[in-house]
């Protein structure tokens, strides 16, 4: 899964995101709205973040789920 895919599946995606990043809220996920820029700032909020841990956080993620398919 690329992030063009999440963009075009945003719903499923953030139904597994929200388990992965459970202090994000359904206001933070409409915001986020597929934006990956957007993801990592409010990863780098809620959860004081460095934007490169943000970044590989979210890249661990896409990993796991393109390893589950």
């Amino acid at each position: 899964m690329n992030w063009d895919e999440v963009k075009g599946d945003w719903k499923t995606f953030t139904g597994k995101a929200k388990t992965q990043w459970g202090k994000l809220t359904d206001d933070d996920w409409k915001q986020i709205d597929g934006k990956r820029e957007e993801l990592s700032g409010r990863l780098q909020k809620h959860y004081g973040h460095t934007k490169e841990v943000a970044e590989k956080h979210i890249d661990d993620f896409m990993k796991s789920l393109n390893s589950k398919t």
